[in-house]
């Protein structure tokens, strides 16, 4: 093996293990401990539905299309699905055409945002700011007035109309 070689393989694998963390999501209690409210992974596997815990726990992603709220057009307000605090308002929904609900702001204090490399590539990931739960990516393609565009997994919403209770 030649020294090329050596450090292509090394790199490779270095690039194959620190992929690997992103799979861990933020499930341990060290990581949530940083939040408001802080549960065990086991805790909150216990709380939430399967696919739903997979989302805001362990950062996976829904398929493209197939969350209802894309649909979602009533006046109200979205919130994590994890702990219940108001995350978006209707008022910054728009059809983005990528097949998440996406919106152009979050609501003031409801979201905290970290670089996310993984899939090499750097993107900002969002999370709800009080239990740390992932709701999906910030991007710089959307529409005025912020340019922003917040993909949110529909599975790590609840949407609560107008005037509900």
């Amino acid at each position: 093996m030649n020294r090329r070689n050596f450090l292509f393989l090394t790199a490779a694998a270095g690039a194959l293990l620190s992929a690997g963390g992103v799979f861990r999501g933020r499930g341990n209690v060290a990581i949530a401990a940083e939040f408001e409210i802080t549960k065990t992974d086991a805790e909150w596997k216990a709380q939430l539905p399967e696919d739903v815990y997979q989302v805001l726990r362990h950062e996976a992603t829904e398929r493209a299309g197939s969350s209802p709220l894309n649909n979602e057009k009533r006046k109200g307000t979205f919130h994590c699905a994890g702990c219940d605090l108001p995350l978006y308002s209707s008022e910054a929904k728009y059809e983005s055409g990528t097949g998440w609900p996406s919106f152009w702001e979050s609501l003031p204090d409801a979201i905290g945002t970290r670089e996310d490399s993984s899939f090499f590539m750097t993107r900002t990931e969002c999370h709800c700011r009080r239990c740390g739960g992932h709701l999906g990516h910030i991007f710089d393609d959307g529409p005025p007035p912020t340019g922003l565009r917040h993909c949110i997994n529909g599975l790590a919403l609840t949407f609560k109309p107008a005037g509900a209770a």
